[in-house]
C-alpha cells in the first residue's frame, strides 16, 4: 500500500485546497515561505499579490520557487502535495482578468467588503499583479489515511 496520490488525485487536492504556502528564495538564497490564495488552471497555480510586496522582487531575481497544500490534524488525516518549480508573471489581459475573476468568485465569502478597510489597506490591495507557478519535475504526495492500521 502507498501513501502517494496520482497525479490527478494530487491536482484535486490542490483544487480542493483553501490556502497554499508559496515560497520564494531571497537573493541570499534564504526560502520564505507564506500563505496564499490561488486557484488551479491547466495545472498550474494562478494567485494575486499586492504590486508592492517584496515576492514580486524576489520572483523578478529568481523565478525558483515551491508551493504546499496540506491538510488534517490527526496523524491519520495528513494529506498533502508538494511541487517545486517556476513562477512568472502574468501581464497577458486576458489572462490576469480572468485569473482575477475565479480568485475573487473563490474567496468572495472570505474577504471583508473593501468599503470596510482602513483607507490605507484599500491602496495597498488597490494594484494588483498575478502569478502563474509551473510545476516542475515530481511531486510529493503523501495520505496518511492510505495506511492499513491495526484496529485497538
Amino acid at each position: 500500500m502507498t501513501i502517494r496520490l496520482t497525479v490527478d488525485e494530487a491536482w484535486e487536492v490542490v483544487e480542493s485546497a483553501h490556502t497554499g504556502i508559496f515560497t520564494t528564495l531571497r537573493r541570499d538564497g534564504m526560502p520564505i515561505a507564506l500563505p496564499v490564495w490561488f486557484v488551479v488552471e491547466d495545472r498550474s497555480i494562478a494567485m494575486m499579490t499586492p504590486a508592492g510586496t517584496k515576492k514580486i522582487a524576489r520572483i523578478r531575481h529568481d523565478p525558483r520557487a515551491s508551493f504546499l497544500v496540506e491538510s488534517g490534524e490527526r496523524w491519520s488525516e495528513l494529506r498533502g502535495v508538494h511541487f517545486t518549480g517556476r513562477v512568472e508573471v502574468v501581464e497577458d489581459t486576458a489572462a490576469t482578468s480572468r485569473i482575477e475573476a475565479t480568485v475573487n468568485a473563490k474567496y468572495a465569502a472570505f474577504r471583508p467588503p473593501v468599503a470596510n478597510l482602513p483607507a490605507a489597506t484599500q491602496a495597498y490591495y488597490a494594484k494588483q499583479v498575478f502569478l502563474r507557478f509551473v510545476p516542475e519535475g515530481r511531486i510529493l504526495t503523501w495520505d496518511n489515511a492510505r495506511i492499513a492500521m491495526k484496529q485497538s
